[in-house]
C-alpha cells in the first residue's frame, strides 16, 4: 500500500480456479448478508470445473455456477437435498420431441389423430424423466462418497450433475461415472420386459417401446470412451489407476473426446445416408439430410468443447495446491482504533506493509480497515480521519490460517464471502490481509497461462 492508499500488485503463484474465485460483497447490505450461509444450490454452470464436464445426454458432473446465479431454471424439487432445475432450452427439445415423435405415432397409430399429440408429450416428459434417474445414480453415488452435489440441471441435451469436487481414487472415479449409463440400460431392460406385457400396436406398447430405446441410446452414447461423456470419466480412471496420475488420464480421455467429435461430425451422416440406421436413401429428404447434419454437428461441438474445458480445468486443478493464503496475503501492521489515516499509512509505508488491521490496546486484531475506504478518502482528509470510521469488524469465518491452500482455502473463502480476511499464523499471530480482489486476480492470470 502505497501514500495514496492504493493497492499495489500482489504477489503472484499458479492456481485455479475452484470452480469459480470468491466474489466479494461489494456495499454493507451484501456485507450483512454474506455473514449469513450462502443456498447451496447457488451455482452455475459455467463450467465445466474438472467438478465435471457436461454430459449431453446425462452424466456424472457439470460446470459449477457462480454464486450470483440462483437455480438456472426451474426448481422441481429437492431429492435427497440435492435441487433439481429444469432448463428453458429444455421447453424447446420438449416441444421437438413431441412434434418429431408425434409425427411416427401418426403412421404407426393413426387413429389418434390429434391425440397423438398428447401422447408425445407423455414420452417427452418420461423419457427427461429417465435422464433425471440418470443423474440422481450419479448424485446418490457422490453423496456416498462425500462429494458434495450443488444441483441437477435437465437441460437442452440431457442433464448435468454439478459434483463440486474430484474423487479421491481411479476406482471411485470410474464408479461414480459408471453407475449413470448402469442405470439407463436397468431403464431400457425394464421397459423391455413392460413391452413383453401389452400389445404392440397400442398407445402402451408404443411407449415403452420409445422408452427402451432412448434409454438405450442414452445409456450407449454415454459409455463413448471420450470426455465430457461417462465413458470418458471412465477412460480417465482407467488411465489413472495405470499411470498413477489423474492428469495423464484427463489428458488421454479429453483426446479421445475430440477424436469421438471429429467421428460424430462425419459419421453421423454417413450412417444415415448409408440405411445403418435403418433409413434408405430413397426415404430421405433433403430437409432430413439438413437435420442430420444439424444434429451431428451440434453433438460435435458439444462433445469438443466439454473435451477442450475438462483439459483446461484439469490442468488448473494441478496448479491449485501451489495456491497458499501465506503466497497471496499482503503485509499489514497492526494499529489503534483511533490512529489517524494519515498517520497509518506512513507506518504502513515504512515497514513495507500493504494493509491496516486495527487492534485494541493488548494488540488483539478486532477489525479490518477496507482498501475501498482508504481510496475514498481526500490526501487532505486523512490526517483528521481515524483509520476506526474505515474499518470492517472481524466476525467469524473472516480469521483464515496462513497455511490454508488450494481447494481448501477456495471453499473457505467461499463460504465466509468477505472483501478482506485476516490471516494468521498457527500460534496467533497477525501475518497479513487476504483481499478477495487479489485472489481473484490471481485465478485470472492462472487461467490465462499456457501449460
Amino acid at each position: 500500500m502505497d501514500d495514496s492508499g492504493k493497492p499495489q500488485d500482489p504477489q503472484e503463484s499458479v492456481q485455479h480456479r475452484p470452480p469459480e474465485p470468491p466474489e466479494p460483497p461489494k456495499d454493507a447490505e451484501e456485507r450483512k448478508e454474506a455473514a449469513a450461509p450462502r443456498d447451496g444450490d447457488a451455482a452455475a454452470a459455467e463450467e465445466p470445473g474438472d467438478g465435471g464436464p457436461t454430459d449431453t445426454v446425462g452424466g456424472p458432473r457439470g460446470p459449477k455456477a457462480p454464486d450470483g446465479k440462483k437455480g438456472g431454471g426451474i426448481l422441481m424439487g429437492r431429492p435427497f437435498g440435492v435441487p433439481v432445475y429444469v432448463a428453458p432450452s429444455w421447453f424447446v427439445v420438449a416441444a421437438l420431441i413431441t412434434w418429431v415423435f408425434g409425427g411416427q405415432l401418426e403412421r404407426v397409430l393413426p387413429e389418434l389423430g390429434v391425440a397423438r399429440y398428447l401422447v408425445s408429450l407423455f414420452f417427452a416428459v418420461a423419457f427427461y424423466a429417465s435422464v433425471l434417474v440418470h443423474e440422481l445414480a450419479h448424485t446418490i453415488a457422490a453423496l456416498r462418497f462425500k462429494l458434495p452435489v450443488r444441483r441437477i440441471q435437465l437441460q437442452f441435451f440431457g442433464g448435468v450433475s454439478e459434483i463440486e469436487k474430484e474423487t479421491e481414487t481411479p476406482g471411485r472415479e470410474f464408479v461414480l461415472a459408471f453407475v449413470g449409463p448402469l442405470l439407463s440400460l436397468v431403464l431400457a431392460g425394464i421397459f423391455y420386459l413392460g413391452m413383453q406385457l401389452v400389445e404392440p400396436a397400442t398407445v402402451p406398447g408404443v411407449l415403452l417401446a420409445g422408452l427402451m430405446i432412448s434409454n438405450l441410446i442414452v445409456a450407449v452414447f454415454n459409455l463413448l470412451p471420450g470426455l465430457p461423456l461417462d465413458g470418458g470419466r471412465m477412460l480417465r480412471a482407467v488411465v489413472w489407476k495405470i499411470t498413477g496420475r489423474p492428469m495423464t488420464g484427463t489428458v488421454a480421455a479429453a483426446w479421445v473426446g475430440r477424436a469421438l467429435a471429429v467421428t460424430v461430425l462425419i459419421g453421423l451422416p454417413l450412417l444415415t445416408h448409408t440405411g445403418a440406421l435403418g433409413t434408405t436413401p430413397e426415404e430421405l429428404g433433403g430437409a432430413d439430410s439438413l437435420t442430420d447434419a444439424l444434429l451431428a454437428a451440434i453433438l460435435a461441438a458439444i462433445i469438443w468443447t466439454g473435451a477442450g474445458n475438462s483439459l483446461r480445468m484439469a490442468r488448473l486443478r494441478e496448479r491449485l495446491p501451489d495456491l497458499t493464503a501465506r503466497i497471496l496475503t499482503r503485509r499489514a501492521v497492526p494499529v489503534e482504533t483511533d490512529t489517524p489515516l494519515s498517520e497509518a499509512l506512513r507506518r504502513a509505508n515504512e515497514a513495507g506493509a500493504r494493509a491496516l488491521v486495527v487492534v485494541d490496546r493488548q494488540g488483539n486484531p478486532t477489525a479490518l480497515v477496507r482498501e475501498a475506504a482508504i481510496v475514498g478518502v481526500p490526501d487532505h482528509r486523512r490526517p483528521w480521519v481515524a483509520v476506526g470510521t474505515l474499518a470492517q469488524d472481524l466476525r467469524d469465518g473472516m480469521r483464515v490460517s496462513a497455511e490454508l491452500a488450494g481447494e481448501d482455502l477456495l471453499e473457505y473463502l467461499r463460504a465466509t464471502p468477505a472483501t478482506e480476511y485476516l490471516v494468521v499464523e498457527e500460534t496467533g499471530e497477525i501475518y497479513g490481509v487476504l483481499s478477495t480482489a487479489d485472489v481473484e486476480r490471481a485465478f485470472v492470470s492462472a487461467m490465462a497461462r499456457r501449460s
